[in-house]
């Protein structure tokens, strides 16, 4: 295992009991724009129990971890942020990982899978999208968010934003958790997210993506929407596709137990590679 060092993202890992018969290939999980590796605290803990070790990050520039590197701004930002994952994996001393991404951490997860197959044992993508670069006007949308964030500030960002990715009649509990996450996001990490997702079209990769994917959609999810994750199922091979009733774009926060039952069946099809580190 490498050593740690100072650009290396903060990460959150849950690890099952000896008991449980854990699995030897880690589960990452990737947040999305407005998360950080909280998000994913009733999923990991839902995980562990069933044997699995689960680690979130907090993305570059999000939640602990320190601000990106300038490489997220440039030319090939997402090719910066593959890099990000690849160099967590070292880290964990992981040779592969069943990569879980909501929203952009499912853009992330989506590039990781096309460049660096041979590091993705498996891909989940919940409630996400092929990226804002689908369009020119949708990239430009996402570039001026971050205007929005620095005029208004992290909190009232979230006060606007954050209801439209939640299902009607969510527990109030998790309405607020959404939006304080949100509201605790920095201008250099959600700068670098937001480039990232303006320079990503995945369309032309999903066809040729060749590792077992899972797509997961709420099926009230009103941001990247319902349509955009048939699409992803359509086009990558052999994809397994599902709908969380009662579930936002939020849905692995709204609904952790019906997502990671989803998670855990699709898992347990899997053929068993006993690769345990590199």
């Amino acid at each position: 295992m490498t050593t740690p060092q100072p650009t290396d993202v903060a990460v959150r890992t849950w690890t099952p009991s000896p008991a449980s018969s854990p699995q030897t290939t880690p589960i990452l999980l990737l947040h999305g724009i407005g998360g950080r590796a909280d998000a994913f605290s009733a999923m990991g803990e839902l995980l562990a129990e069933a044997g699995w070790t689960a680690v979130a990050w907090d993305a570059p520039g999000y939640g602990a971890s320190p601000d990106p590197p300038d490489d997220v701004l440039g030319t090939d930002s997402p090719g910066a942020y593959v890099e990000a994952v690849v160099r967590l994996l070292d880290r964990l001393g992981a040779e592969t990982a069943h990569l879980v991404g909501v929203s952009w951490g499912g853009v992330i997860a989506t590039h990781v899978a096309a460049r660096v197959s041979g590091r993705v044992a498996s891909l989940t993508l919940i409630d996400s999208t092929r990226g804002s670069g689908t369009a020119e006007e949708k990239a430009a949308g996402m570039r001026a968010r971050v205007d929005e964030l620095i005029e208004f500030g992290g909190p009232a960002f979230a006060a606007r934003r954050a209801p439209r990715l939640l299902a009607d009649g969510v527990e109030p509990a998790i309405a607020a958790e959404v939006a304080d996450h949100m509201g605790r996001v920095r201008l250099p990490g959600y700068r670098g997210a937001a480039e990232m997702m303006a320079q990503s079209d995945t369309g032309q990769l999903l066809p040729t993506l060749r590792v077992p994917t899972l797509v997961v959609v709420g099926d009230e999810d009103r941001v990247t929407g319902v349509d955009e994750s048939r699409l992803l199922a359509r086009e990558i091979p052999g994809a397994r596709y599902a709908e969380i009733t009662g579930a936002g774009h939020a849905a692995s926060q709204e609904r952790p137990v019906e997502v990671t039952a989803e998670l855990l069946t699709f898992l347990s099809g899997l053929p068993v590679v006993e690769r345990t580190g590199r």
